[in-house]
């Protein structure tokens, strides 16, 4: 029997270390060998060396764009999350019977192509769309708003797609506070608002921070929101990945702003992890 769960296990490690090396490790490898090579305009790379296209991140129109990402991104993060942590906060209130329903409400959109629904959402904030229909017929505006093309629209647009990835994780981190904690605060004193600031919000912090993460990285390479509801208009670093690979053919380039995105992401999570870190040994010490 332990033979047979030992040589289960042997196989399983050796499966997903498989599928990591060749679907994680060697493409990432590629991209970033790729980042150094020079383009060739018939074989898309030649092979020599050059940091041209490291030193072109820092061109002020790229610059620019990766601003306006983080702009746009953090928007829809911290939207998410003044959405998300009291959705979630209610969830974990409720009577346990009903919440696998309201936990399946959540997760339900991901059951439809989230390109279907950003088409869905462009109809919505059209000019002749729902959204200024009814503003019209309540006498709310006297003529249509236009919100498709902006950098609003890609900011609903990010919420939209990403708001389930927020509420998830600061819900599995809201079930687990110890409620006696709550209630040992208020024998003591402490109002709702001291409660909710020097209990509830450090003990959840690590949901917040999973679900920033969760929401801001992703939003910055999401193209199609920003195709879609932005126009030619508002770029995300993500338009710019798919332009330098489809249209301008500059491979390098391309691989280059996808480091650089991996890296912010890698510094991130290390902020994550810090974060984590030093909020158990605080923990610890009171």
């Amino acid at each position: 029997m332990k033979m047979t769960t030992r040589k289960f296990q042997t196989i399983t490690v050796a499966i997903i270390f498989a599928w990591l090396t060749f679907f994680v490790l060697i493409p990432n490898l590629l991209v970033f060998i790729t980042s150094f090579l020079t383009r060739d305009s018939s074989n898309f790379v030649e092979f020599t060396f050059s940091l041209d296209s490291y030193k072109r991140l820092f061109e002020p129109l790229y610059a620019q764009v990766m601003w306006n990402s983080l702009y746009m991104s953090g928007i829809a993060t911290i939207i998410c999350l003044v959405i998300g942590y009291p959705f979630a906060f209610m969830i974990t209130k409720i009577n346990p019977k009903y919440r696998p329903f309201l936990l399946f409400l959540v997760i339900l959109p991901f059951w439809t192509n989230s390109l279907i629904r950003i088409y869905g959402m462009k109809i919505f904030l059209g000019v002749r769309g729902v959204l200024n229909s009814a503003l019209l017929s309540l006498g709310i505006i006297d003529e249509p708003i236009r919100i498709l093309n902006t950098e609003v629209a890609v900011i609903i647009g990010l919420v939209y797609v990403l708001l389930p990835f927020m509420i998830l994780p600061l819900y599995a981190t809201i079930e687990k506070l110890d409620g006696r904690l709550l209630e040992a605060a208020k024998d003591l004193g402490a109002n709702a608002f001291q409660r909710f600031v020097k209990i509830i919000i450090p003990l959840t912090m690590p949901g917040i921070v999973a679900g920033c993460l969760l929401v801001l990285l992703p939003a910055m390479g999401m193209f199609y929101v920003a195709d879609l509801l932005g126009g030619a208009k508002v770029l995300l670093v993500g338009n710019v990945i798919k332009s330098e690979f489809l249209v301008s053919r500059n491979w390098p380039f391309g691989s280059t702003i996808s480091i650089a995105l991996t890296v912010l992401m890698a510094l991130l999570i290390f902020v994550y992890y810090r974060a984590n870190k030093l909020l158990n040994k605080k923990m610890e010490l009171e």
